[in-house]
């Protein structure tokens, strides 16, 4: 580990690293055993073994979804491998970094299609309400591609990609309720419920099924005495309301057309602390999603059309904002693809055309704005004997940075059934967003002493990423080795504030670098027992100014304890520790380290009760990371119900 943290690190070293760690892992010695297959489809939009996937790839089911107790997805995989889920701003709005990098490079899909609010809402923001408007009784799977997927997915993706992929309608009736109520143990308020129906079937047998998922999550305001302005919510009063549903129509053994819905609203409302005194802070968002996708399995190839819409609408009022806001975003997109073998080669290819409208009386002085992307993508994935390679590229234009092309080249060697090398390179870009780019754009910022305008003059981001890895799965323990290195090129910073500046600005760093490891372990401790490990080290700098990039702690690792103890009963223990993080450019605030516990018990046939701990040691945050608010939710007890009826 001592190279890794190396500023000299280099491509030469990691393949000396992975080839010593391959040594000790003689494919012989474990001839025998056999790895199980999960199949995953986000790495190249075509299904793989999650063991040869061409990419990093991590996931989390709906069985293990509903033994948690959490509110969106940041919660859901923030044990997962490479995930950071740090406060993009206090009172409990969250962001997911992947490898280290804010989440602005990480691209949130639902069902593979784009769902984003941040021109509506800005960074800072945005990523937290995108997060929180999927309901988690809908979900099937959460796919997390560690690293950068521009190639596939453009813009956006340079850090990673969050596939939620939801539920669909099943020609069985299926139905179920949950419930499930949370209540800190210090503190004033907090109290959180969220409750959920579930129900699937066939409308018409082998022609036409639906479902529909709605889900409710309330929680109140919480204050603590830890907090240096006792009179102001750590976290925010939230009162969200979710609903899913999706229709299926199977037209023939070849076609099908899915029809999707999702619609949230999202009302927040907090006491602020700024410089000392409480500011109350309400927003009132409103959002609307609809798809319509055409799958086709024909002969020789298969197709997929879809156009989707977006509605965003907000109502922000704050005691900062000379008025209250009123905002609105169109996201309206439309792509074709194809899929097919040409003799040995597996070809994937599509364009992408995509359009964004945004109103907003608060930041955009001139009047609306709109911008259009469009993109063609082609891939292909062939074999050569044990060694497969995917090869792949994309080209986006983008309306105001013109176009980049994205190339990728992937491979992953199989030295056994169950052990294998993979990594590659490639190149990936994001564009500034509105609010980084155009000088009508200008946000309140510095607790409402300045405001923040965009600049005509930056230029887009681009990473060149290199990855290598090799990992192994047995029957009953497995493990991987990951390295990483992504060289950013023209990184956007907003400038900090002097406590004088009346008017911020971004602009470009000239390079920055973020590289590290991860590892990966579990095994089976007896049949009722499973341990697993994960560990990430990143050292992500601004190299022009050698400086480390804040919150993005250089250490983080995960430990979780699984023991069914009887047929209808099972509990586990989770640890997850966090490193020293530097929450402003010259303050660095210490480790810590979270426990939880939950226990799942099937109290009869359809009938399912979770209890649990969350922060079991009551663990609070040092005095540099309080002094800005970042505060730990307390001590908590939950309880909760699910009753499946068919």
């Amino acid at each position: 580990m001592q190279q890794q943290g190396s500023n000299n690190f280099s491509l030469t070293q990691m393949s000396q690293a992975l080839l010593a760690i391959g040594c000790l892992m003689s494919p012989t010695v474990w001839a025998d055993a056999s790895a199980s297959e999960v199949m995953v489809v986000t790495a190249s939009q075509t299904e793989h073994p999650e063991l040869t996937a061409p990419a990093s790839v991590s996931f989390i089911d709906s069985e293990a979804l509903s033994k948690m107790a959490v509110t969106d997805l940041s919660e859901a995989i923030s044990r997962l491998p490479g995930i950071n889920v740090n406060p993009a701003a206090t009172y409990g709005r969250n962001e997911i970094k992947i490898r280290g990098l804010d989440a602005d490079y990480t691209l949130l899909l639902i069902n593979g299609r784009r769902i984003n609010s941040r021109d509506a809402l800005t960074s800072a923001y945005g990523n937290d309400f995108d997060l929180s408007s999927v309901p988690l009784a809908a979900i099937e799977r959460i796919e997390v591609i560690r690293g950068p997927m521009s190639s596939l997915y453009g813009a956006d993706a340079l850090g990673g990609v969050v596939n939620v992929i939801l539920k669909q309608p099943s020609e069985t009736t299926q139905a179920s309720v949950s419930y499930l109520y949370d209540n800190p143990t210090e503190g004033e308020g907090g109290d959180s419920q969220k409750a959920s129906v579930y129900a699937s079937g066939s409308i018409i047998p082998d022609l036409l099924a639906a479902n529909i998922i709605v889900e409710t999550n309330q929680r109140d305001a919480w204050r603590t005495d830890l907090s240096i302005n006792p009179d102001t919510d750590v976290l925010e009063e939230r009162d969200e309301l979710n609903i899913y549903s999706s229709l299926k129509w199977t037209i023939n053994a070849q076609q099908d057309v899915d029809v999707e819905l999702i619609h949230s609203q999202d009302d927040r409302d907090a006491d602020w602390n700024n410089w000392g005194r409480a500011v109350t802070n309400v927003q009132e968002l409103e959002r609307t999603n609809i798809a319509v996708t055409h799958n086709g399995a024909w002969a020789a190839f298969d197709s997929r059309v879809r156009v989707s819409i977006e509605d965003v609408d907000l109502m922000d009022d704050s005691e900062l904002n000379v008025a209250v806001g009123h905002v609105t975003q169109q996201n309206s997109n439309a792509d074709l693809q194809l899929s097919g073998y040409l003799g040995e080669h597996l070809l994937t290819g599509g364009v992408e055309y995509s359009s964004t409208e945004l109103e907003n009386n608060l930041t955009l002085a001139g009047g609306p704005v709109d911008y259009s992307r469009s993109a063609v993508y082609l891939q292909d994935e062939f074999a050569i004997g044990d060694l497969n390679f995917t090869l792949g590229g994309r080209f986006d234009d983008h309306e105001v940075y013109g176009g980049e092309f994205s190339p990728r080249a992937y491979a992953v060697y199989s030295l056994s059934d169950n052990w294998i090398v993979k990594g590659g390179v490639g190149k990936a870009f994001k564009a500034p967003s509105l609010n980084q780019y155009s000088d009508a754009y200008a946000v309140l910022a510095c607790r409402g002493a300045c405001y923040v305008v965009g600049n005509p003059d930056l230029k887009a981001e681009t990473a060149t990423t290199y990855e290598l890895s090799t990992s192994y799965q047995a029957e009953g323990w497995g493990g991987s080795v990951t390295l990483f290195n992504n060289a950013i090129e023209d990184m956007i910073q907003a400038e900090r504030w002097d406590r004088v500046a009346t008017e911020l600005s971004y602009f470009n760093v000239d390079e920055a670098q973020v590289k590290g490891a991860e590892l990966i372990t579990w095994v089976n401790l007896g049949d009722a027992v499973q341990l697993s490990a994960n560990y990430l080290y990143s050292d992500a700098v601004d190299k022009t100014s050698d400086s480390e990039l804040t919150l993005t702690p250089a250490h983080s690792a995960n430990v979780q304890l699984n023991w069914q103890l009887l047929d209808n009963l099972s509990t586990n223990v989770a640890y997850k520790y966090t490193g020293t993080q530097y929450v402003r450019v010259d303050e660095k605030s210490a480790a810590f380290g979270l426990v939880d516990l939950g226990v799942q018990y099937q109290a009869l046939q359809g009938l399912t009760v979770k209890l649990g701990v969350s922060n079991l040691l009551d663990e609070e945050r040092d005095e540099v990371a309080t002094k800005y608010d970042y505060i730990l939710k307390s001590r908590s007890v939950y309880a909760g119900l699910t009753y499946d009826f068919l």
